[in-house]
C-alpha cells in the first residue's frame, strides 16, 4: 500500500508529495510542527498538542491553516488512509508560499499545511527501554526561543548526529553555566539519591514538552518528590537515575552520560514505572 500525505488541501501519494520551492518553511524555516503518538488506534494527548501548536503559531504571527476540528479530521483521515494503528502523525504549518523576502508576505497569504503518518510498532521503543540509552553533552548553541516548536532544527540535527556517531541515542545541550537545558528532541530528567525527580523549568530555555507534562501529572498522582530546577552535568552523572521524555520516546531510561554509567548502569526502577503508567495517565482520543 502506498503511503498517503496531506499537502495543502489534497491527499496525495507520499512519493509524489511536494511543496513549492518558495514555501517559507523551505526558504526560512518559517514554520512550526507537532508530532503526536498514535497508540492502539488512539491519538495521544491531541488536545495538548493542539494547544501548543496554536501557541507556537501565535508567537510567530502565523494563522491557523484551518479550525482545530477540521485539522483533527485531516489527521484522522491521513491515519485512516495509511492504516496507522500505532505510530506517529506529523503536522507542519508554515507561513505559506510567497516571493522570497525576509519581510512577512501579504496578510492574505494562506498558511501551508502538511500532514503525514507512519506505522511504528510499540515494541520498538520498549526494546530500547529494556536496556536504556546513552546521551552525550554538547554546548548550548541554539536561538533563545526554543520554547517555540519551529522547524528550524539545524543545531538539534548536528547534536543528534554527533550523539549517533558516539554510539548514543540523544545529546543534552548544556548552557554557559554548566546546566543541562534539554535534549535535541527530548526533555531531560534525573532522579536524585533520595528519589526526588528533577527537571528544568519550562518557562524559558526549553520546550514545554507534552510528554513532560504527562510525567508531571504522574508525579502528582503518585505523590512523588519533585523539584523543578536546573541541574548540572556533574549532578546528572552522580544521579540515581536519568531519563528523557518525548512523544517519540515516552519515558526512556538513560544509563550513560558521556562515558559515565548512571546508577548501576541499568534502567532505574522509577523510570520504568513511569513508562509503564504513561498511557494510563495521558489523554486518549480514538482515531
Amino acid at each position: 500500500m502506498s503511503r498517503i500525505a496531506y499537502v495543502n488541501g489534497r491527499y496525495v501519494r507520499h512519493a509524489e508529495a511536494a511543496v513549492h520551492i518558495e514555501d517559507r518553511g523551505y526558504q526560512f524555516a518559517d514554520g512550526v510542527y507537532e508530532v503526536c503518538e498514535v497508540w492502539r488506534g488512539q491519538i495521544v494527548d491531541e488536545r495538548r498538542h493542539g494547544d501548543r501548536l496554536e501557541r507556537s503559531l501565535r508567537e510567530l504571527s502565523i494563522r491557523m491553516p484551518m479550525t482545530r476540528a477540521a485539522l483533527s479530521q485531516v489527521m484522522r483521515e491521513v491515519l485512516r488512509r495509511n492504516r496507522v494503528r500505532s505510530g506517529f502523525v506529523y503536522l507542519q504549518v508554515t507561513r505559506g508560499v510567497a516571493r522570497r523576502d525576509h519581510f512577512f508576505p501579504s496578510p492574505d497569504t494562506p498558511p501551508a499545511l502538511v500532514v503525514t503518518a507512519r506505522n511504528v510498532a510499540p515494541e520498538t521503543g520498549d526494546r530500547g527501554a529494556e536496556t536504556g540509552v546513552g546521551v552525550i553533552t554538547v554546548p548550548e548553541n541554539r536561538w533563545d526561543r526554543v520554547d517555540i516548536k519551529t522547524v528550524g532544527l539545524l543545531p538539534n540535527v548536528l547534536a543528534k548526529q554527533k550523539a549517533k556517531e558516539a554510539g548514543a541515542k540523544e545529546a543534552w545541550f548544556v548552557d554557559a553555566d554548566g546546566f543541562v537545558t534539554e535534549g535535541g528532541s527530548t526533555n531531560a530528567w534525573i532522579v536524585t539519591k533520595d528519589n526526588t525527580l528533577v527537571t528544568r523549568p519550562a518557562e524559558h530555555g526549553i520546550l514545554k514538552g507534552i510528554t513532560r507534562q504527562v510525567v508531571l501529572d504522574m508525579i502528582a498522582r503518585n505523590g512523588l518528590s519533585f523539584d523543578e530546577r536546573p541541574f548540572t552535568v556533574k549532578e546528572a552523572k552522580e544521579a540515581k537515575e536519568a531519563f528523557i521524555t518525548a512523544a517519540s520516546t515516552l519515558v526512556m531510561p538513560v544509563v550513560r552520560i558521556d562515558d559515565t554509567a548512571i546508577g548501576n548502569g541499568y534502567p532505574g526502577e522509577l523510570s520504568r514505572e513511569l513508562r509503564q503508567q504513561f498511557h494510563d495517565v495521558s489523554e486518549m482520543d480514538p482515531v
